[in-house]
């Protein structure tokens, strides 16, 4: 097997989903890959089947045990060549059961969980002079949604964020990467009770992030069909958005 592109990996948000997904793929091209969430035995399922995975439990949320969870893996395992932070939170939220608890639970996990790492990370990298940053937004990110207050605008920022990092970080030889997907057939999607066009499984999301990954792409975004149409709404004058998501979002 020739040498991986990436000889250490870490997956913030691991046990399931697309980093799961990413970490089973990538421990098959060769690297090693430490692997965080909250859930150590899920964590340590996927060790013990990839002799090249090691499981270090995380709760992103603690910045303090987020940068010891760091220098435990780069003591262990050497320098982390690519970092993927891909823990999430989802709570669909009407009108009618919107609460300031769930807007703070929503971002710790999702942008705070990421910047957390990103204020390690960032700063080793670029003394080091490479160095890959990657984190999963979404598409959701890209124009508001109902039902996603509390979530679509911590992708949103995500994807603010990757735009303020990556000139800076590339003019010191460091990539960022910010993933933008559609709907993925993962254990936060199954709380959805609206339709969720162009689903794909975690291991075709995986795949595609890889390829993004591997072709140095700023904005990894799929489906094409979705991004588009997402993209195309952010353009439209707010009468006729609002007017559109009425329709065919909260009619759904």
């Amino acid at each position: 097997m020739a040498a991986p592109r990436w000889p250490v990996v870490w997956i913030a948000g691991a046990s399931t989903g697309i980093g799961r997904a990413l970490a089973e793929a990538l421990a098959a091209t060769g690297s090693r890959v430490a692997v965080s969430s909250r859930s150590a035995e899920r964590l340590q399922a996927i060790a013990d089947a990839h002799a090249n995975v090691a499981a270090y439990p995380l709760d992103v949320t603690d910045a303090d045990a987020t940068a010891a969870t760091i220098a435990r893996i780069e003591a262990d395992l050497g320098p982390i060549d690519l970092a993927i932070l891909a823990a999430g939170a989802w709570t669909p939220l009407a009108v009618e059961n919107l609460s300031a608890q769930a807007f703070r639970d929503t971002n710790a996990v999702n942008y705070l969980g990421v910047t957390n790492a990103v204020a390690v990370l960032a700063p080793a990298m670029a003394r080091r002079g490479r160095g890959h940053l990657a984190w999963i937004a979404s598409v959701a990110g890209y124009v508001g949604l109902p039902k996603a207050a509390a979530y679509g605008p911590t992708k949103a920022a995500l994807i603010n964020l990757a735009e303020c990092l990556a000139p800076e970080l590339q003019a010191k030889g460091v990539s960022v990467s910010v993933v933008n997907p559609g709907f993925v057939d993962t254990p936060l999607t199954q709380k959805n009770d609206f339709p969720m066009p162009f689903m794909m499984s975690p291991e075709e999301a995986a795949r595609r992030t890889i390829e993004g990954l591997e072709a140095g792409q700023f904005e990894i975004a799929f489906p094409k069909r979705m991004v588009a149409m997402l993209k195309g709404l952010r353009q439209l004058p707010y009468p006729a958005l609002f007017a559109l998501l009425r329709r065919g979002v909260l009619k759904a």
